[in-house]
């Protein structure tokens, strides 16, 4: 496998995972970046749900300064953070002729050191934006475009978060992982619930996990944990609505390089093992593409095109993957890649992650524990249906996570 060189793009600060080279709508319809001219950066929006893509530029007064955040919403407008005097500030930005309008939205302070603020992932439905900002001891979820009467704190979450994945269609369940206790777990904010938390992802009581990525369609869900190898994080999956193990395959691992998933293909409705997964490889030498399925014992390796917007891309429902990238002499272009056909197992219909032998990919299984004193265990999976939970948020291992939204 020869590895590409790739746009770079800065390590989150939060989890550690590397940031994206750009951010697009859930739909695909639009994306938007920093994009570079000599020294300065300037806004772009993508507009990718043409014949071809093609770029807007969205310059301001000034350039902006490397800090500043952008976020293309569904009606083609693109939110922008930008940190002047310990608040950020956010505007709407959108091509008017050769000039660039922008429609501000107002601020958030964060007046004690050490704060920080940043986007959340693109919202389901492109109207609303979101904002997590994080403190010493407790973090806020505020709506930054979308809202009446300009940025709205909606959450206040006890303890330190981190991440951010969406789990419906509606943009009401948030996930976030968060440090409390000095261990991190996922746990799942509800929206229209005032901020109401309740657990999601507890493997183990001494265990870091957290959630990388979920598919509102299948279910799948994309996890980090050192769980099954205290030390060391490893990349698992799960299903949200099963009470099977968390899954980490062997295929999954590459010593010396860090792997992030960064797109699921949608539309695969209580199939997750028929679901392709994109990953971002980076090594030493440089980065590249992985395409699993959980269905699949092995990671198929991909070069990434030149100038991809590393970590940025998505799914169409019949998979084919779609990574942006730029070039001098294609500043805005697509790469289009069919996932491999490769083997494939059979799907779940019950929308619970079938019965994979973890001895057959070299993966294991790993379930949770209900005492601080138990360490978490390698099991085979359950031989029979699952037995009958409560129905409501709960730790992944514990009860399913289906049916997050009541009325």
């Amino acid at each position: 496998m020869t590895a590409c060189a790739i746009e770079p793009a800065a390590a989150d600060e939060d989890g550690g995972s590397p940031a994206s080279g750009c951010a697009i709508t859930v739909d695909g319809s639009y994306a938007a970046r920093l994009a570079r001219d000599g020294d300065c950066l300037f806004p772009e929006r993508w507009t990718l749900d043409g014949p071809e893509p093609y770029a807007v530029p969205l310059p301001g007064n000034q350039p902006e300064e490397p800090g500043t955040e952008v976020q293309p919403m569904g009606d083609g407008r693109v939110l922008i953070r930008r940190l002047t005097d310990g608040r950020h500030a956010f505007s709407l930005l959108y091509p008017t002729g050769p000039a660039t309008g922008e429609l501000p939205l107002g601020a958030v302070e964060c007046p004690e050191e050490g704060d920080r603020l940043r986007l959340l992932p693109p919202a389901p439905g492109g109207e609303k934006a979101y904002a997590l900002a994080v403190g010493r001891h407790s973090s806020a979820v505020w709506l930054v475009a979308g809202g009446a009467f300009g940025p709205e704190h909606v959450a206040q979450i006890p303890g330190r978060c981190s991440g951010g994945v969406w789990l419906d269609r509606t943009g009401r369940m948030l996930a976030l992982d968060r440090e409390a206790g000095g261990r991190t777990k996922t746990v799942v904010v509800d929206l229209e619930r005032a901020g109401e938390v309740s657990p999601l992802l507890q493997i183990a009581a001494e265990s870091d996990d957290r959630l990388l990525l979920a598919d509102p369609d299948s279910g799948l869900l994309l996890i980090r944990s050192d769980a099954p190898s205290p030390g060391e994080e490893r990349l698992g999956w799960g299903v949200l609505g099963s009470t099977l193990p968390v899954r980490f395959p062997e295929c999954l691992r590459a010593p010396g390089c860090t792997v992030t998933p960064f797109a699921v293909q949608p539309g695969q409705v209580l199939m997750p093992e028929s679901c392709a997964v994109a990953l971002r490889i980076d090594g030493p030498l440089g980065g590249w593409v992985g395409v699993w399925r959980p269905a699949e014992r092995r990671m198929r390796h991909l070069p990434a095109p030149e100038g991809w917007l590393a970590g940025a891309g998505l799914w169409t429902e019949d998979g084919v993957l779609h990574l942006p990238y730029a070039t001098a002499e294609l500043p805005c272009a697509v790469a289009r890649v069919e996932a491999p056909s490769g083997e494939t197992g059979k799907a779940g219909g019950s929308g619970d992650a079938g019965p994979e032998d973890p001895e057959r990919d070299g993966g294991t299984a790993v379930r949770a524990v209900s005492g601080a004193s138990s360490p978490a265990v390698a099991e085979p999976p359950e031989p029979g249906p699952p037995a009958p939970v409560a129905p409501r948020p709960v730790p992944l291992q514990q009860a399913p996570l289906g049916n997050l939204v009541t009325n």
